[in-house]
This record gives C-alpha cells, structure tokens and sequence, in this order.
C-alpha cells in the first residue's frame, strides 16, 4: 500500500475513532489514545520505509551506471586485445611460412650415411645460408642482367581516370593489354593488342570483365592469363582471378604488409603486385623497418611466400618501383610533380649496390606516375602518367658490366 492509501485509512480511521472517543467510556478513551500511538508509531515506520526504499533504488540506478561504464571499459579492452592477437597471428602466419621453406630447402642425405656431428654441422650451414637476405633463386634460364638506362618515352593514349595502370600479359605469346582505371573498381578491359588499344574508342573495348570482388591501389598485374591484386577493404590480402570465367581461384596475406602506403606519393596503394625474369613479386612497406620497402617472392601457383627481403630503399617521396631479374628499382619524385629518378635499388643476389649505380633519369615528362610496370619480354615499362598511358624502352646490360662503369 501506497503512503498516500495509507494517510487516507488512517484519517478514516481518526474520524471513526474521535466520533468513538466522543461517545465512549474513560476506559475505551485509553484504548483509543494507545491506538493513536501505535497507529503513530507505524506512520513514522512506513517513512522510514519508503526513504530507505528511495536510497535503496538510488543506489542500484549508481550501481547500474557504473556497471556499464565497466561493461564499455570491457568492450574497449576486448577490441585491443583482438587487434593485439589478429596482429599476432599475422605474425605466427609469417613464421610458419618461413619455417615451412626452412624445412623444405634443408638438404637431405637419404643416401649416404653420416655420422651425425657431421649431420648436425650441415643442417646448421644450410640454415644459416637460408637465413641471409641474400638468397638465391633457382631459375632456368640466365637471369643476371641489370638496369643501365631508361632510353626512350612513348605517349600511347589518354584515357581513364587520373590513376590507374596498364600493363600486357607477360606470358609467352601473349600480346593482349589490360586496363584498370582508378584506385578502386572492379572493371577490367582486355585488348587483343596494343593496337586494339590504340585504335579501339575506350567506351567500346573489346572485351570488359566484371571481376567478383573491387580492387584497391594500382597494384596490379595479368600474369599468365591470371589477374593479381589487392583486395578492396582488406589490408593484406592478394586475390588471384581466372579471367576465363573470372572466378577467385586463390588468395593469400601478405604478412606484415597493408600498414601504410607502399610509396608515398601514391597513397591508396597499398600493395603493388610485379612481375620479372624470376616470377611473381609483392613489393609493400612495413613500419616496423622504418617504413622502408619489403619485397616478397609468391609461387605464382599455389601464391605461397617463398621468402622475404627487407630492403635499404624507403617509401618517402617514392612514386613506384619495378624489378628486374630480382632486382628492386625505386622510383622517386617530388610532391608536386617534377622529373622521375632512380636513387634506390636492392640486388637479392648482392652483385648491384645503390651506392655503386648512378642516379638514372626518366626522360622529362614533369608528371608523376600512379603505376609503373616492368614487361620482362619486350623490355619495357607500361606506366600510368596523369592519365596517359605511356611506354618507356630500357636498355639492359649483363650485371658484371653495370658494376664495372
């Protein structure tokens, strides 16, 4: 019963007693007087009751409160340590890779019997020569040429967006060009050639695949009839498309990659996919070397990561880089648009060093590129130039020879 119920009984109750008391004896008068009392006494209790009541709900509704300011502190917490073990397995993905190759390049003996100090001292040698940044790669024919010279400019077309990249099919054979417009889209157009593209109006190309998923950046690459690139809306994550029939066939993480921009000057990319003699290439920047570019080797079948090399060559005021023959080309430029140059580049062989090479000149154009893509066959780059699709010839020369000059 409410207080306010309570106070209208207890006033019924008054008017009954007082006209009783106004009729009755001395003795019922006492009686009366007691009840008063009592009726007085419990009045004082029920208030009592109803601010203990009051205080009582107060301090749930604190109680409450606080408990959710735990709740969202919890919250919090939880993201960062998902962050923290999402960052972990990105880590424990990249040992596991790592040691997966350990495991597989480590000789076997299966025929000779050895004595096992002899074994362990072997074991040890080839994990040591796989632990150095400078390892080899088995390739069948002979791969040691270097850059010597950008020798020529060739302004093919304009079309598309300010951004973008263009590149052919280095496959052997292959004479079809692709276009991919923009840093962010999921069209791609195929030509038959260079010619097709040239002569072909760009709102009616030969052919136009809608891919399953958008790229981001203008880091890409056709290599074998395959089209590589960096997922949209993922850090670090290479899609490989059958352009047959444009199905995913198979992805991969890039460890430690997708943190920040792979060259500054092109900040929406964040992976750049290559090609060269030797295969397929990821190129990306990770802080945790200063923000200097990562070179990853993929098996351009099965996308896994054959081995890493943390590189000399920073990111900062960069535009692009290309390889040949397992050799990082970076390419810098200013701000604001100016002459492109070479000042960088990493041998993964060791035989050409930075330091013994000469800066080496893009023929003037005083644009900068969003994408620039090495074609091991003809021997040129296909770069995107504020919206131009141009050519560049380079001139190649046995490694022995650039580093004798």
């Amino acid at each position: 019963m409410s207080v306010t119920a309570f106070l209208v009984v207890l006033l019924s109750f008054y008017l009954n007693v007082g006209s009783v008391h106004s009729q009755g004896s001395p003795h019922d008068s006492f009686i009366i007087q007691y009840l008063e009392r009592r009726l007085s006494q419990m009045e004082e209790r029920m208030n009592q009751c109803e601010q203990k009541t009051v205080g009582v709900t107060q301090k749930t509704y604190d109680l409450s409160s606080e408990i959710r300011g735990y709740l969202s502190t919890l919250n919090v917490v939880r993201s960062e340590v998902q962050n923290e073990m999402d960052s972990m397995s990105a880590r424990v993905d990249r040992v596991e890779r790592e040691l997966e190759y350990l495991e597989n390049k480590i000789p076997t003996q299966t025929d000779i019997e050895m004595e096992e100090a002899l074994l362990e001292q072997q074991i040890k040698a080839a994990e040591l020569d796989l632990l150095k940044k400078k390892a080899k790669i088995k390739v069948e024919k002979d791969c040691s040429i270097g850059l010597s010279q950008i020798k020529s400019l060739k302004i093919v077309k304009k079309a598309g967006d300010t951004d973008g990249s263009w590149f052919k099919d280095p496959s052997q054979g292959s004479a079809k060009v692709y276009l991919l417009s923009g840093i962010s889209n999921n069209t791609l157009l195929e030509y038959d050639s260079l010619h097709s593209f040239i002569e072909s109006n760009t709102t009616t190309p030969v052919k136009v695949l809608q891919l399953p998923f958008p790229w981001i950046g203008t880091g890409q690459v056709v290599y074998n009839g395959f089209l590589y690139y960096h997922k949209a809306d993922t850090p670090n994550q290479i899609l490989k498309v059958d352009l047959l029939n444009g199905t995913v066939v198979d992805s991969t993480l890039i460890p430690g990659a997708g943190r920040l921009p792979v060259y500054s000057l092109n900040p929406n990319t964040y992976l750049d996919v290559a090609v060269d003699e030797l295969g397929l290439w990821v190129i990306h920047a990770d802080p945790e070397y200063g923000g200097n570019l990562v070179i990853t080797k993929l098996d351009k079948g099965s996308l896994a990561v054959e081995y890493t090399w943390d590189t000399q060559c920073r990111s900062r005021d960069a535009e692009g880089a290309f390889l040949i023959c397992g050799t990082l080309y970076v390419v810098y430029n200013t701000r604001y648009g100016g002459r492109s140059t070479i000042q960088c580049l990493y041998d993964i062989h060791d035989i050409i060093h930075s330091d013994e090479s000469p800066v080496m000149f893009f023929p003037k154009r005083y644009t900068s590129h969003s994408s620039i893509h090495y074609h091991p066959g003809d021997k040129q780059l296909y770069a995107w130039d504020d919206g131009y699709q141009t050519i560049y010839k380079v001139e190649t020369r046995r490694n022995d020879q650039v580093t004798e000059e």
